[in-house]
């Protein structure tokens, strides 16, 4: 450090230091006859981390200005901290010169207790680490079955791309499943397609999507001119997904009740697999039914008066917003 930039800084520095330690008897809150503070947290009585890490560097460097640069603040900056610290105590900690910066006695001996703390937090902070580790070392997904069959994987695989270290388990079943699961603690994540938010979860929409009714190409609905009234397809017997599904859920509120099934089936790909196998029509995403509507193992069904569109959303439990691997997954669906 030069001369004349220390004695600039220096100068600056002492008279801060006199004034803290003058005026501590002014600060607000009470007092003991020694000027003590005796009231109030801890937080206001002890010096900030960073300041002790700061006191710490000047006495290994003997030099205000590198401890700040080693630290990465200005010198201003670093005499205003020590200046604080030194009013937050009521005693002065380091004397400046053009020669250097120089602990006085009371600086020594809190620089002992402040090593003591910064070890502490070392140590804490290393915890802490070790407990984010284990969080993202794994990935539960609780998933309804559209979602579960036809968008996870491919998020998935983006999710590799950027935590190839995260194993990651994916629990399939239906929306009533999926919040058991997250409710549980079996999942830290999850996603379902019904028309409302199961108790105890928050959620977010992640997308949209739309049930249509399909049947095979030899069906008589195949073949209709006109579309479909809802009363007709709310009195036919359908291949369905199980109660507790999403689609069961949109389709029931949607039609206002639904004839008994004509089979209950408990994944999509089977319903999809039985209606085009000419088993009877289905109601079914979009999402699912892409390629055999364009091959025309299946044929899609216009109903009248009618709408059978959901949101698809992630859900976890109420007041426990995605965190590590699964808040990453969570802005994937988003991409």
């Amino acid at each position: 450090m030069s001369r004349s930039a220390g004695s600039g800084a220096e100068s600056g520095s002492d008279g801060g230091v006199g004034g803290g330690v003058g005026g501590v008897g002014g600060t607000q809150g009470a007092h003991d006859d020694r000027g003590r503070s005796v009231t109030g947290s801890l937080a206001h009585r002890v010096p900030d981390l960073g300041a002790m890490e700061l006191l710490l560097a000047v006495a290994r460097l003997g030099s205000l200005g590198g401890a700040a640069r080693e630290l990465g603040i200005t010198q201003p900056a670093a005499s205003s901290r020590i200046r604080s610290m030194e009013r937050q105590l009521g005693v002065a900690l380091v004397d400046r010169s053009p020669r250097g910066s120089r602990l006085t006695d009371a600086g020594a001996l809190v620089t002992d207790w402040a090593r003591r703390i910064v070890e502490a937090a070392e140590a804490f902070d290393a915890g802490a680490q070790a407990l984010r580790d284990r969080r993202d070392s794994r990935l539960r997904v609780a998933a309804s079955m559209t979602i579960a069959e036809y968008l996870l994987p491919g998020w998935l695989v983006a999710l590799r791309a950027q935590l190839p270290d995260t194993a990651v388990s994916l629990l399939a079943g239906n929306s009533a499943a999926v919040a058991e699961r997250l409710l549980a603690d079996d999942a830290d994540l999850g996603f379902v397609e019904g028309v409302s938010v199961p108790t105890g979860l928050d959620s977010a929409v992640i997308g949209h999507d739309r049930l249509i009714v399909v049947a095979a190409p030899g069906h008589p609905w195949a073949r209709r001119r006109h579309p479909l009234a809802a009363a007709e397809l709310a009195a036919t017997p359908l291949i369905l997904r199980e109660e507790g599904s999403g689609t069961r859920q949109v389709l029931d509120a949607a039609l206002g009740g639904l004839a008994r099934p004509l089979i209950e089936l408990s994944s999509t790909t089977a319903v999809k697999a039985a209606a085009v196998g000419g088993a009877g029509p289905s109601v079914l995403s979009e999402l699912a039914v892409g390629e055999e509507l364009t091959t025309r193992r299946l044929v899609r069904v216009p109903v009248a008066d009618v709408v059978l569109a959901r949101d698809l959303r992630a859900v976890w439990p109420t007041g426990h917003r995605p965190t590590g691997p699964a808040r990453r997954l969570l802005s994937l669906t988003r991409a």
